[in-house]
């Protein structure tokens, strides 16, 4: 009686383990179904699937300003070549408007941009000036549709850089207005800045850069942690990124609205008026009070 109570006892308990086995392995392709269907839904949400890299200047348009020791060209190509494999492997078609040292002229930049329906165009570049204190990284956009993109990419790239917080600003650069897709502008850096040129100048820095726009456009949240010039870059947490429309943080300056021509037109002739005015009366006042035929003629035809 025992050794029957035994021997069921064991073939239950080899039922159970069997019952459970089927169970983890009825569920494995569930959860690999789930993750694909979760992949290809972040796939499908992706505002682009094809990104047309700009790395800005080239040839003989060296970029920045006369004198400048390291050249913009140089360092433009090499952080959107890095920036077009890490988008590859992402699984992005990418488009090059200039794949080595050469010159493409803005309306053909624009051209390229236009012939691949939907893009984005992104433009790299890097900053400079004549007073060396200058620093900071800033981001542009133009279009409407390019507010969140932009705001993604600045985020990303202020996180993972030692630098000022410039800002994001709707400005209408030719690359930026003539574009019929979303197109951003980075600014990465000021190469005329002695920290910030010295690290343009390294290899991890350009690819630290690279990495961060590509995070802006994949959309994940930006790093909180923000990585000092010298030590290159610890870990760091990470928060979600903030829907952009509407946003009113210190990173985000509108653009002042352009003047009406016809108004300043107005304007301008007003002004005109007035000196003329002002040409009258003293002419008045030196011919003691008449003012002499000859004199009257071209006025009225200046008017």
């Amino acid at each position: 009686m025992r050794q029957r109570f035994s021997y069921r006892s064991s073939v239950i308990g080899w039922l159970s383990i069997a019952g459970l086995a089927c169970a983890l392995t009825s569920r494995s392709p569930s959860s690999a179904a789930q993750s694909k269907s979760r992949e290809a839904s972040a796939q499908s949400n992706r505002p682009s699937t094809v990104v047309v890299i700009d790395a800005g200047h080239g040839g003989f348009d060296r970029g920045g300003i006369p004198r400048q020791r390291i050249a913009e060209k140089t360092m433009t190509l090499d952080v959107a070549l890095r920036l077009r494999k890490k988008l590859l492997e992402a699984g992005y078609r990418v488009v090059m408007t200039r794949d080595s040292d050469f010159f493409v002229p803005l309306s053909e930049r624009v051209a390229i941009a236009n012939s691949n329906d939907n893009a984005i165009f992104i433009c790299i570049h890097f900053n400079s000036a004549s007073r060396a204190e200058a620093n900071g990284i800033e981001t542009y956009y133009y279009r409407r549709d390019a507010m969140t993109l932009a705001g993604n990419i600045h985020r990303n790239v202020i996180a993972g850089a030692p630098s000022e917080n410039r800002g994001i600003r709707r400005r209408g650069y030719y690359v930026l207005r003539k574009t019929t897709s979303p197109a951003v502008l980075v600014e990465c850096g000021f190469l005329t800045n002695p920290t910030e040129g010295q690290l343009a100048l390294t290899t991890a820095y350009r690819d630290k850069l690279a990495e961060e726009i590509t995070r802006g456009i994949l959309g994940k949240p930006a790093l909180v942690a923000r990585a000092p010039a010298s030590h290159y870059y610890p870990p760091a947490t990470e928060v979600e990124a903030q829907p952009f429309n509407g946003y009113a943080g210190t990173d985000f300056i509108k653009a002042s609205p352009e003047r009406s021509t016809a108004r300043h037109r107005k304007r301008s002739k007003g002004a005109r008026s007035k000196r003329s005015s002002h040409q009258r009366t003293a002419q008045r006042a030196k011919s003691g009070g008449h003012t002499p035929a000859k004199k009257s003629a071209p006025e009225s035809a200046e008017d």
